[in-house]
């Protein structure tokens, strides 16, 4: 019998389609402290961000076979040794995509009409100071029309696209290696029509200097930021800023310089370079809304990774059970 240990949760979806298969699947939580004593017994361990697999772990477990990242990185793997002694890593780049996409617009959207300073102040003072809360909040602005900026043309860049590109806004992605791409867009209260849009990707330097927004999505796994002072410097006057992708790839020092200089309008983040423990200068800044990496984390996005990676835990496996 294949012994599965998701150590970090799965959604029921993907344990059932896994038990249906004849597999034992435990989702108890294991402590970092009492993998090394427990994961040797299993064929299968799932993780999300919050367990990392390194090297000394893989040496201690000579039966596994197959180490699974519910989500999209894989920072907390060290993958290619992984590889290296046989064992297959897999991940779910497709699941959460438009979850992703979506945070990135929650945030857009929040910090051009200044919901986030609303959030924060309405409670607190918006019964004693309600109009010169709203003199502060009513200089917002409408997406439709902005540029958008996307740093990185895959899955959720294009998903990212696609949402900007139905609510009027130009959108202007670049990638390394993708030049084009069809973002179709189902219309569902039309019959399910799908409309073709074919987008091309642009110049670093151009689409630092017209962006209005520009989003980052794109993997980092450590070394140089995507976006540091120079990158700022360069950006158009009163951009936004957002990462949802990974904690340093934009220099959190530029990123508060140029927020406190007025460089930039604004930004979002729901990753950050010191996780659990974020600067909290930029937690508390007027012009930033935040989120704790929750990118990821909607209960649609739960099942799709589930079967995601039911399916391809399933498929490596075979009828070998």
């Amino acid at each position: 019998m294949v012994k599965i240990l998701a150590t970090d949760g799965l959604h029921q979806d993907g344990i059932t389609l896994l038990e249906e298969a004849g597999y034992q699947v435990d989702i108890e939580k294991v402590d970092a402290d009492a993998l090394p004593a427990v994961l040797p017994g299993y064929d299968v361990v799932i993780v999300r961000s919050a367990t990392k697999i390194r090297q000394e772990l893989i040496d201690l477990c000579p039966n596994l076979k197959i180490i699974a990242r519910a989500g999209v990185g894989l920072d907390n793997i060290d993958a290619e040794y992984a590889r290296s002694k046989g064992i297959t890593v897999m991940n779910t780049p497709a699941a959460s995509s438009r979850s992703v996409a979506e945070l990135v617009f929650g945030h857009i959207f929040s910090l051009s009409r200044n919901l986030h300073r609303a959030h924060r102040e309405m409670p607190t003072s918006g019964h004693s100071n309600f109009k010169e809360l709203k003199k502060q909040c009513s200089n917002g602005t409408q997406v439709f029309g902005r540029t958008l900026g996307i740093v990185g043309f895959g899955r959720i860049g294009q998903e990212v696209a696609r949402i900007g590109v139905g609510l009027g806004m130009k959108v202007m992605p670049v990638d390394l290696v993708v030049n084009q791409a069809d973002i179709g867009i189902n219309v569902y209260n039309s019959g399910n029509v799908r409309l073709s849009v074919q987008l091309e990707t642009y110049e670093w330097e151009e689409v630092l200097s017209s962006a209005d927004f520009l989003t980052i999505h794109v993997p980092f796994h450590g070394g140089a930021p995507i976006i540091g002072e120079e990158h700022i410097a360069q950006m158009k006057d009163g951009a936004v800023l957002i990462n949802t992708a990974r904690g340093g790839a934009i220099d959190e020092k530029a990123l508060l310089k140029g927020l406190n200089s007025g460089k930039l309008r604004g930004a979002a983040l729901d990753v950050y370079e010191n996780e659990p423990t974020p600067m909290q200068e930029l937690l508390e800044h007027p012009n930033v809304s935040c989120s704790p990496h929750i990118g990821a984390s909607t209960l649609e996005a739960r099942a799709n990774i589930g079967l995601e990676l039911a399916d391809k835990i399933l498929a490596f496996f075979g009828d070998d059970k």
